[in-house]
Formats: structure tokens, sequence, C-alpha cells
């Protein structure tokens, strides 16, 4: 696989296209309902498989979403290409494979995205993920860049297993450092240090992954510019994710990580409180 087949400007501009276009080498690559959402529909270890990305788009209508951020236009597009599969495999005992590649800034901020409901649009993109699982689609998330804030719970949250490139560019969180830092009236260097008691206020991946949410992390030799050894591991662990599922089509699993024991109790509680409920009148 060759690598300088990849415009230079790309590789500058947005590693999950990079990915995606040496992952999807030999499938067949088109435009979603909008450029911004690319999907590659091949094969994955002989089983069909749907590459999904949403990438930046610079003649977007809406300026919030220029750089790869989510908005309303990749929310509704991001769902109609997963009810596309969805219907498609419908009577198909076999469900083809789903592959969020992520590499996502934050969902698109702005007066006329909340005029407009991207609330909405996001919450179909979410919906369309979780209906394709639940439908006994295997679905991947491959964290290449960053996956944050809205964005990632609409683009890959929802799969059943997330797999992490282990490289400082890959961050999980619910918003940039310099917008939490300016929300909770605290510096950076305060939000590093309260990230050592509170894992879910970290921006590493490790204390990420102790809240059970990513499955693995792979070494890589360049997260910009993957070599043709990368990309064959990746795809090896991707069809080892795959196929490790077994049908599975839930994501309880999650609540398994070391630092989900409040999580765990607070369930427990729910489901004691519910078999003892009385019956309403």
């Amino acid at each position: 696989m060759n690598t300088a087949a990849i415009k230079t400007d790309t590789v500058k501009t947005h590693r999950g296209r990079v990915w995606f276009d040496l992952l999807a080498d030999n499938m067949m690559v088109h435009e979603g309902a909008v450029p911004s959402v690319m999907i590659a529909n091949g094969n994955l270890a002989e089983r069909p498989c749907s590459l999904i990305l949403v990438q930046p788009d610079k003649n977007n209508i809406y300026p919030r979403a220029v750089n790869g951020e989510v908005g309303l236009l990749e929310g509704w597009a991001l769902a109609d290409a997963i009810h596309n599969i969805v219907s498609k495999d419908a009577e198909s005992e076999q469900k083809s494979a789903i592959i969020a590649i992520v590499d996502v800034p934050s969902q698109a901020y702005g007066r006329r995205e909340e005029a407009l409901g991207i609330h909405q649009a996001l919450a179909a993109a979410v919906s369309a993920y979780a209906q394709a699982r639940q439908a006994g689609h295997p679905v991947i998330s491959l964290l290449v860049g960053k996956a944050m804030s809205g964005a990632f719970l609409a683009h890959g949250y929802q799969a059943n297993t997330i797999l992490a490139l282990n490289d400082d560019g890959v961050m999980v969180h619910a918003m940039g450092k310099a917008a939490a830092a300016r929300i909770t009236m605290r510096s950076e260097e305060e939000l590093d240090q309260l990230a050592k008691t509170i894992p879910p206020m970290a921006y590493d991946l490790k204390s990420f992954a102790t809240l059970g949410l990513i499955e693995q992390f792979i070494d890589v030799s360049s997260a910009d510019a993957p070599s043709s050894k990368d990309i064959e591991l990746v795809q090896t662990l991707l069809v080892d994710a795959v196929e490790n599922l077994k049908g599975d089509t839930k994501i309880t699993k999650r609540l398994q990580g070391e630092n989900r024991g409040a999580s765990r109790r607070v369930r427990e509680l729910l489901r004691a409180q519910w078999k003892k409920a009385e019956p309403s009148l």
C-alpha cells in the first residue's frame, strides 16, 4: 500500500481522511448525503463492511462545520448512511460490519445550529448507530484523532467496541481543554491536577480507558502517515474486534471499567427499587 499516494494537504489537515483512504483501499468509496460524510463499502475478512468518516468541508454552508465538526448536515447524513446499511441487510443472516473512523473536533456550535435543531440531528445519528448494533451489525469505532464532545457521541460512541491509536493526538473529552478551563473557571494546569483524582476530567486515553470504554490501544509507527504494516495491523485488529463480538449486540461490558464502580452501584440500587416497587393504582 502506497502512503505517498495520499495528497500532502490531506495528511496535514485531517488524519481521519488519511486512515480512511488507506483502510478503504480496494473498496467502493462515495460521499454520503453531504460531502463531509464519506462512506466506503467492501469486505473485512470476507465479511461485508462499511467505513464511515466525517471530514472537513471548506464549502460547508454552515461555517461552524467546515473543520470536521459534526453539525446539522452531518448528523442527518450519518443517520441516512447507517439506515441504508441496515435496510440493505434486513433479510441477511450475516450483517455487515460498520467501522466508524473517528477524528472529530466537536459538534458544530452556533446559533443557527441550535435554532434548527442540532440536538435532533445528532440524536438521529446516535439512534441509527444504536439501531444498527441492536439489529446485529458489528459496530467498531477506530479513534485516530480527536473524539470530542457531542461529535463523538453522534459518531462512534455507540459502538460495540472502541479501538484507539496509542498516540498523543488522539483525545477524548466533553470539550477542549481551553473551553473546559473557562467553563470551570480554572487554569489548564489546575484541570490537569484535578484529572489526577477525577479520571473523567482527564484528556489522556489511559484515564478514559479506566471508564471501560476503550477495548484496546494500537501502537503504530506513525498516526499521521501510517505505514503499510500499520494498516495491516489495524485491519487485523478490526477483524478480531468483529469476530470477538460473537453476535453480542450490547455495550454493558463498559460498566466493568475500574472507575465505573459508582455506575454499577447506582444501577444495582435502581434495579432493587424497581423490583420492589408497588403496582400503581
